[in-house]
């Protein structure tokens, strides 16, 4: 008896000395986090209206924990440079993802053949922030609504163009799809090279994120045929929800996350929960937000990831029905 209850101690210790250091690592971790700058990495170039999401959250995370939050911008390939930076970064606590993930993280599966990294578990899923449709623009006083777009697009049939960029042309395929438009892509890196062509009338619309369009739309540049929801939403109501302007197969927003590398201990990303959950309904966010066509959408990790497993569901759908062949 003595020798087996003795054994168990032993195994029970060693099994003790490999957890202790874990839970000394954790809260080392926790207490000591962050003990130097961060980086908050963003997939767009500076100036943009993404861009300008992003340094808003950082500058609200900078001032939560005091220390400096640098906004690396890391541009390319849809959104998948800076996407895979963050999987491969180091676990440590200091390398933040502020993304849009429906498209850089639920709607890449279903629009690429291959991709670098795992949407769901390559990383750790922090908090949700905010939400935002897309928007059918046009040039101010070319169109008045969607139904005479529509007709001058049946009318031109394949000598009719639209400007794509990055996944916001997925709605513009749905709005096609909807009504047999055999208006054709002309693909983009930058919404500055789309807007000056659909100016100069080289290419006939353009779905443009909410927060890139407000500016516009209040200078009297562009006017707002649809979004890309079905519902209206709260900071876009003035304008027809897809569902209003007879696109009844899309319901496409642009959601926001935060996103960490897979295996950041669980203390940090706690911590970040709580900040970016306090963060996103601040009232300040919600003027911000408010002045950039967008809504707050507030939720914790688990909520996060159930809303990105179901969305990857909803893209595989929308494609399908859109007949985007995955590049």
């Amino acid at each position: 008896m003595w020798s087996l209850s003795r054994r168990r101690f032993l195994r029970s210790a060693t099994a003790a000395s490999f957890a202790i250091p874990c839970l000394w690592r954790d809260s080392a971790a926790q207490e000591g986090w962050p003990a130097r700058k961060l980086h908050a990495v963003c997939g767009f170039p500076p100036g943009t209206g993404a861009d300008v999401f992003v340094r808003f959250y950082a500058k609200k995370l900078q001032d939560a924990v005091g220390k400096p939050v640098i906004v690396e911008n890391k541009v390319g390939a849809f959104g998948n440079i800076a996407t895979e930076y963050i999987a491969r970064a180091k676990p440590d606590g200091y390398t933040i993802g502020i993304m849009p993930g429906s498209s850089f993280l639920a709607a890449a599966p279903s629009l690429y053949k291959r991709l670098p990294f795992d949407p769901v578990n390559d990383f750790e899923h922090v908090a949700l922030l905010s939400r935002l449709p897309f928007l059918l623009v046009v040039p101010n006083g070319r169109f008045h609504t969607l139904a005479d777009l529509t007709a001058f697009l049946i009318d031109k049939g394949e000598d009719a163009s639209y400007a794509s960029i990055a996944n916001t042309s997925r709605a513009s395929e749905l709005y096609k799809a909807q009504f047999g438009l055999k208006t054709v892509e002309v693909k983009y890196k930058e919404a500055a090279a789309a807007l000056n062509d659909l100016y100069g009338d080289n290419v006939a619309f353009l779905h443009l994120d909410a927060a890139s369009a407000q500016g516009l739309l209040k200078a009297g540049k562009l006017r707002a045929l649809a979004t890309s929801a079905a519902d209206p939403t709260p900071a876009t109501k003035e304008i027809p929800s897809a569902k209003q302007a007879g696109i009844l197969n899309s319901n496409i927003y642009s959601w926001w996350s935060v996103e960490m590398p897979k295996g950041t201990p669980r203390p940090i990303l706690d911590r970040l929960e709580a900040i970016f959950r306090d963060v996103a309904v601040a009232n300040d966010t919600i003027a911000f937000l408010a002045n950039a066509g967008s809504d707050p959408y507030p939720g914790n990790g688990l909520e996060l990831k159930k809303v990105l497993i179901d969305e990857i569901n909803a893209w595989k759908g929308y494609v399908r029905l859109a007949k985007i062949e995955p590049t």
